[in-house]
């Protein structure tokens, strides 16, 4: 079976948020038992031009590469599988149709209109070119829900083929509902995906920061999630040192030693 086929059966995927956009950062992520790995094109420090870099780094380990795309560009796109990426994830999704045209962009004839050459690091350079593209193993989709409207039409969302996951956006969503008038809640809009996922068997993402918040959200229905960031991560490391430095200094003042 091949290995995106390998995620869509899995129960329980966990992944992490790649921002920095440094080789070694993804190197050192690709140490841990992640089943994906996010490379951000969207806020992050990953370009077309320093993707290459990185798939490499994941391909030898065999986590799953997902890369989020600013926007739905059948270029950028095109650009992103050929080079070795096995999903993307879409922002800012709001309505079944916009999926559907990113599929197609995703996707070969007869399904899509994404242009066909064997000789791109997909397929090693034309060393490992498949005799029948139907036989291509499907790229990921992660649809991302993050404004009001998303939330409304996840059902339509998730019912597409071809989408396998909705995954939450927590800072744009509590901030689109915030700013939204609508009755609901984040929590409500939280039970809200993860039922549109379950009804269409799909699988339910979110990004946790809370490492504690991950049982509840797995209870919840969240499949797929994204335990924090390497930002987030780098940061609360420089944060301890500085906690530490400071009652390190308080000690010395203490003793007279400052």
């Amino acid at each position: 079976m091949k290995k995106t086929n390998d995620f869509r059966q899995l129960d329980y995927t966990p992944g992490s948020f790649l921002t920095i956009g440094s080789p070694v950062v993804t190197e050192i992520a690709a140490q841990y038992p992640f089943t994906w790995l996010l490379l951000d094109m969207e806020h992050g420090g990953f370009t077309e031009s320093n993707l290459i870099d990185h798939l490499r780094v994941l391909t030898q380990t065999g986590i799953l590469s997902i890369v989020r795309i600013p926007a739905a560009d059948p270029a950028l796109i095109s650009r992103v599988l050929d080079a070795g990426a096995d999903g993307i994830m879409l922002p800012h999704v709001v309505s079944a149709e916009q999926v559907e045209a990113c599929k197609k962009m995703m996707y070969y004839l007869p399904e899509g209109k994404r242009g066909f050459s064997s000789s791109v690091r997909q397929f090693a350079y034309g060393t490992n070119a498949p005799q029948d593209i139907a036989e291509i193993d499907k790229p990921l989709l992660f649809a991302q829900i993050e404004d009001v409207e998303g939330v409304l039409e996840a059902n339509k969302i998730a019912s597409v083929d071809g989408v396998d996951v909705l995954f939450v956006g927590p800072a744009d969503l509590k901030l689109a509902l915030k700013y939204h008038a609508s009755e609901l809640n984040y929590e409500e809009a939280l039970r809200k995906v993860a039922h549109a996922a379950i009804a269409s068997n799909k699988k339910g993402g979110l990004l946790v920061r809370d490492k504690a918040a991950i049982g509840q959200m797995r209870q919840l229905g969240y499949s797929c999630i994204a335990i924090d960031s390497d930002m987030a991560i780098l940061r609360a490391g420089y944060e301890a040192i500085k906690h530490f430095a400071g009652i390190f200094s308080l000690i010395l003042i203490c003793w007279g030693m400052v």
